[in-house]
């Protein structure tokens, strides 16, 4: 396992130096792209899991954060501009490759922003290896995937994964709810808040990353649930339970239904500080410039 510099022909991003990290799974080498900005502590900041997953929509909070930290921000395996092989994406992948990629490019403790899906992950790295992170920021966190969410049994998820899969049918089946007039959709009913952002050209870049070659694969894994680190409530409100680092907890204000309740029982757990702010799922791209001034007493505090 390694890093080594890209040239920023290679890549593009928000503005830092771009990093690959050379990663070992089941004997096969994924290539994960990482960018650094700022100096200063070390901050690892996650984006979310989603079939739009990059590191570009923690970027603008990344700039905000880069005068007070040295900013790494991750393209996830299968996501981005990380490899994208036909993997079986599931939470044992992440899990490891999470706690693999921090031992390889920190030598310290350091805090950590989480949005999304990212949340699970953290909060059981930080349970297993309580010396991993120094704070944990958690952005509009969930632990169920779309689907599970929207009822669907594991058979079925199961079903929609291996069919978004094949060969033929899958890709066309991809394409259909990768297609920008969807996500332009998704977006506005529960991504973000304020319709005037969803530009056409914003739209595009999201397709985009849509686009890529194998990127039905982790993007199925998501969406069917199968990157789903906990499976009941209790589980994920248990590792809140367990942690002996301070945490606080970014929600927003219109946020769908189902995430809103499982937000509210996770900040209902003694210790846990909470806010509420503008926005929704996608509020940490939305809303950078809300979310560091609600965080940044937590993120300066020398309280442990």
């Amino acid at each position: 396992m390694s890093t080594n510099l890209l040239s920023t022909s290679a890549a593009t991003g928000f503005g830092g130096v771009v990093q690959e990290y050379l990663w070992n799974w089941e004997n096969q080498q994924l290539r994960v792209v990482y960018e650094t900005l700022g100096k200063g502590s070390p901050l690892l900041l996650l984006p979310s899991f989603s079939s739009v997953s990059t590191r570009l929509e923690v970027g603008e909070l990344a700039k905000l954060l880069a005068p007070n930290f040295q900013v790494v921000a991750i393209d996830w395996p299968g996501f981005g501009e990380s490899s994208r092989p036909s993997l079986n994406y599931r939470p044992e992948i992440y899990q490891q490759f999470l706690e693999d990629f921090v031992k390889a490019v920190f030598n310290t403790t350091v805090t950590v922003v989480a949005a999304g899906h990212a949340a699970s992950y953290v909060l059981q790295l930080a349970v297993k290896k309580p010396d991993t992170f120094s704070r944990i920021v958690l952005l509009a966190p969930t632990w169920r995937g779309p689907l599970p969410t929207m009822g669907a049994s594991q058979q079925i998820a199961g079903m929609v994964r291996e069919l978004v899969r094949s060969p033929i049918l899958g890709q066309a089946l991809y394409k259909l709810n990768t297609t920008q007039s969807f996500l332009s959709f998704m977006y506005r009913r529960h991504v973000f808040t304020d319709a005037a952002k969803i530009t056409p050209s914003f739209i595009e870049k999201k397709w985009h990353t849509t686009q890529q070659p194998g990127a039905r694969f982790a993007s199925a894994a998501f969406v069917t649930g199968n990157l789903d680190a906990v499976h009941e409530q209790s589980d994920f409100l248990g590792l809140v339970q367990s942690l002996t680092v301070p945490l606080i907890v970014v929600i927003g204000e219109s946020s769908p239904p189902k995430s809103r309740e499982e937000m509210n029982a996770l900040v209902a757990l003694p210790g846990v500080k909470s806010v509420v702010i503008p926005g929704s799922l996608g509020l940490h791209e939305e809303y950078p410039g809300v979310v560091l001034e609600v965080v940044q007493d937590f993120l300066f505090s020398s309280e442990n």
